[in-house]
């Protein structure tokens, strides 16, 4: 299903790259997708065999009908072929798609207090510098962090929490 996902994403990015309309797919790609995802009945509808091509088509039109051209035809190739449970794996990978395209950096900063705004803009700013890269923050406060910060910048993760090396602490004592 991941490789089914990533060939109808990909496939879709270039259309929609080409057609100059990548913001406009990305954004009804995931209404579709989180409305399929929050409501039983229309993941039920879409996804069940016991509905008809037809019938998904004709419902399909009545919850798009004033989507993007590029849009309802993936979804309606996704139906045709039985595949509609793709759907949230092909937004996944579009969305990666799009970030590339777009050098977005996701950052994620962890701290046990709330930081000051400009603390956390000046994280950012700092990682979009040494990157090249537009970073797209998102901050947090989880409170077992005990103190310091956890950074996820892409698929990494810088821990200098308290917790981490007070985790540190114990397993070289144990070691001992």
């Amino acid at each position: 299903m991941e490789e089914i996902a990533r060939v109808y994403a990909k496939s879709l990015f270039e259309v929609s790259k080409e057609k100059g309309t990548l913001d406009v797919v990305r954004e009804q790609l995931g209404q579709f997708s989180e409305a399929l995802a929050g409501s039983s009945e229309l993941s039920t509808f879409f996804f069940s065999p016991y509905f008809s091509t037809v019938e998904k088509k004709e419902g399909l039109h009545k919850a798009v009908s004033d989507a993007d051209p590029t849009v309802v035809n993936i979804l309606e190739l996704l139906l045709e072929n039985h595949r509609m449970p793709a759907i949230h794996r092909l937004r996944k990978e579009f969305d990666r798609l799009w970030d590339d395209e777009n050098k977005l950096l996701p950052v994620d900063i962890t701290s046990a207090v709330a930081l000051d705004d400009d603390v956390v803009q000046r994280l950012g700013d700092q990682i979009g510098q040494q990157t090249g890269r537009k970073v797209q923050l998102t901050a947090h406060v989880d409170p077992e962090v005990l103190g310091g910060i956890i950074l996820r910048v892409g698929n990494q993760i810088l821990d200098a929490s308290i917790r981490n090396r007070l985790d540190q602490l114990r397993r070289s004592v144990a070691k001992a």
